[in-house]
């Protein structure tokens, strides 16, 4: 019989995690109990994930301001620290400026301008436009950003986030000089000791910073990159991808997550004979067309994912060959065509024009986005996610 249903994503409803418990004993008891209540069949290639999160929480990956502290320090010296290229955020950047801004006697905190790296906006376009300013060459100070721009509270927050980042700062106990720009190079009139915080440019930003002669330079990811004291941490990405717990705790990005995904997939396997792929998942990666946000604080959307889920789509555009190859037919005749087409297609279609137009990412980021955006980031409680049909085709 012709499947008339193509991808469906479920949330799955899981109990709320905690330190050591057994996340592939949860997770495969909470999918089977979901399908069994649903009476859904599990097919091979179905796709289970689980958010990054959960992941972390039974890992007991946190670690306390004072551990970021204590790090920063001993990484820089607790004198003038630039800390350059935050995101704005009350969850994910706020909580590590606090630490950061302990273990240092001053912060000169650089600000990207008109929006951060994700595209939180302090100001528009077209206000540097009204005031002749030019955000690829202009270093503002405070003052400077003050007498043509005012106050300039995010649209969807309502927070003032320089006035936030500068009150986290003093009441840490440090010093604040803020400036405004956009080349990593500025904040070095000011101090050659440097944490970059940008996520997704961090790498070519730090090389900058050494190039122009910084003397000590750190991104995120180079703070909690391994235990202080009995602290989380994660070895490859440090403080990115970290969360607030609490207001003097962060829960860290999870790490070593691979075994799991693949035990997930062996008892899926065991109890169902079936071949599922299994993945973890964080932030996904789309873009807000209203507020000009790209989702993606983390440093990627995937941590872990069984082999089935590496690459891209290989997919053909119906649409191009319905228009263009088969477009003197209809009816069942153009079905049949499409059909032979899709059965006998290249297994690599790149630069085949019958390809263009489909979306040419990765399988983990793809996937991770409508994981993201299924179980959503509030109180939906389904930290579980079960994805059907997503690697079938028209002729399934």
């Amino acid at each position: 019989m012709e499947r008339l249903i193509g991808t469906v994503s479920r949330g799955i409803r899981g109990p709320i995690i905690r330190q050591g418990d057994d996340l592939v004993d949860i997770a495969v008891s909470s999918i089977m109990d979901a399908v069994s209540g649903e009476n859904i069949e599990i097919r091979d290639r179905d796709i289970i994930a689980l958010t990054e999160s959960i992941v972390a929480r039974a890992q007991g990956n946190y670690a306390t301001v004072a551990d970021i502290a204590d790090d920063v320090r001993s990484k820089t010296g607790g004198g003038t620290v630039g800390v350059i290229f935050p995101i704005l955020s009350r969850n994910r950047f706020a909580i590590c400026l606090k630490g950061i801004a302990m273990g240092c006697r001053k912060v000169v905190l650089m600000l990207s301008y008109p929006s951060d790296e994700v595209g939180n906006a302090l100001l528009t376009y077209d206000q540097l436009d009204d005031k002749g300013i030019n955000p690829y060459s202009d270093v503002l100070t405070l003052a400077r950003y003050r007498e043509l721009f005012g106050d300039n509270k995010h649209e969807f927050t309502g927070v003032d986030y320089v006035d936030y980042y500068s009150n986290i700062v003093m009441e840490a106990g440090a010093d604040i000089e803020i400036i405004f720009a956009n080349q990593a190079q500025a904040v070095l009139d000011y101090t050659d000791c440097v944490i970059t915080c940008d996520i997704h440019s961090r790498m070519r930003t730090k090389r900058l910073l050494r190039e122009a002669g910084a003397k000590t330079v750190l991104g995120l990811d180079d703070i909690l990159n391994a235990p202080v004291g009995d602290s989380g941490y994660n070895e490859k990405y440090g403080l990115l991808g970290s969360n607030k717990s609490t207001e003097d705790k962060v829960k860290l990005f999870p790490r070593d997550c691979q075994s799991l995904v693949e035990d997930i997939q062996k008892e899926m396997l065991k109890l169902t004979g079936k071949h599922v792929e299994v993945m973890v998942y964080g932030d996904g990666a789309f873009k807000d067309p209203k507020g000009k946000i790209w989702e993606l604080a983390d440093p990627v959307v995937s941590p872990a994912y069984t082999d089935g889920l590496v690459g891209t789509p290989n997919e053909l555009k119906l649409k191009y060959l319905a228009d263009n190859d088969f477009k003197h037919l209809s009816g069942q005749e153009l079905k049949e065509a499409i059909s032979k087409s899709i059965k006998e297609k290249s297994k690599n279609l790149v630069g085949n024009m019958a390809s263009q137009g489909t979306t040419p990412r990765q399988l983990t980021d793809l996937i991770g986005s409508l994981c993201d955006l299924t179980s959503g980031s509030g109180d939906k409680g389904t930290p579980f996610i079960l994805i059907q049909g997503y690697f079938d085709s028209f002729i399934d």
